[in-house]
């Protein structure tokens, strides 16, 4: 099996322009940035509840701690969530105004979470409907290591 696709910062900007003409575009913008810019896996994102990122008080979370149902490998897990994702959450969460912590993060548009299996698809056809040839759902996981081992840092 060959590696996911690495998106150049042309591929990003074109499938974010595409998704801002779509339905659900807040929710499908700020799910692709989560991968971008934390590097989680799509099971993990599917995986989110309101609460996982979520401050009492409603602010976003500077990190989040996943629990080993939402991992790959099943052990516990922090992700540090840069400030500029922390803006995007907030801003979907204020749209959202979900207050149960209970709540899965994303939802399709029957209310329902994503399945790790669902999310991977719809990002599939996000991609290949913004005409990003060879994309998948590991590609935004790809992108991040990538972008970090180019600064020299670990993962």
């Amino acid at each position: 099996m060959s590696q996911a696709k690495t998106l150049t910062q042309d591929e990003i900007v074109q499938v974010l322009e595409f998704i801002a003409t779509r339905r659900f575009a807040l929710r499908n913008r700020v799910m692709l940035l989560t991968g971008l810019w934390s590097g989680m896996r799509v099971g993990s994102i599917a995986a989110l509840l309101v609460g996982d990122v979520l401050n009492d008080d409603g602010t976003v979370k500077a990190e989040v701690r996943l629990r080993g149902t939402q991992i790959k490998g099943g052990k516990p897990q922090t992700v540090f969530l840069p400030q500029k994702l922390q803006v995007e959450l907030q801003r979907y969460m204020d749209i959202r105004r979900v207050t149960d912590m209970t709540h899965p993060l994303f939802v399709t548009a029957g209310a329902k979470a994503f399945s790790a299996n669902v999310l991977a698809q719809h990002f599939y056809w996000l991609y290949k409907k913004a005409g990003i040839a060879g994309a998948s759902s590991h590609s935004s996981r790809r992108t991040f290591i990538t972008t970090l081992a180019a600064k020299g840092i670990s993962v």
